[in-house]
């Protein structure tokens, strides 16, 4: 599956749109590493916990977002972008969607 952020696959044309498609993930971080990453955040700097489950969940979105669009017949996903919000004060929602397309090798 290619998966692009722009709005046509280089090298391809796209034949047919298929639709919006999306990928939802909600994760929340354990009462131990919320108190881990509640200390470093005391001294500043990165909070290695929370971009390590950000970074998780924007995979696993990726990949809820191309099987839908497996399921819809698609061979791309076109304009992919990411949104994301808060939860609750432990809840993080990470959201990828874009346009599920068939593309074609050619100009």
């Amino acid at each position: 599956m290619i998966v692009v952020t722009t709005e046509e696959v280089v090298g391809h044309r796209i034949v047919e749109a298929k639709g919006q498609v999306f990928g939802v993930v909600v994760r929340s971080r354990g009462l131990g590493g919320n108190i881990v990453a509640g200390l470093r955040s005391l001294f500043g700097g990165e909070i290695h916990e929370f971009t390590a489950l950000v970074e998780d969940a924007r995979r696993q979105a990726i990949d809820r977002m191309v099987q839908n669009a497996t399921l819809m017949g698609a061979n791309a996903v076109v304009r992919m972008m990411f949104d994301s919000s808060e939860m609750g004060s432990t809840m993080t929602e990470i959201v990828a969607y874009g346009t599920a397309v068939v593309v074609e090798a050619g100009s």
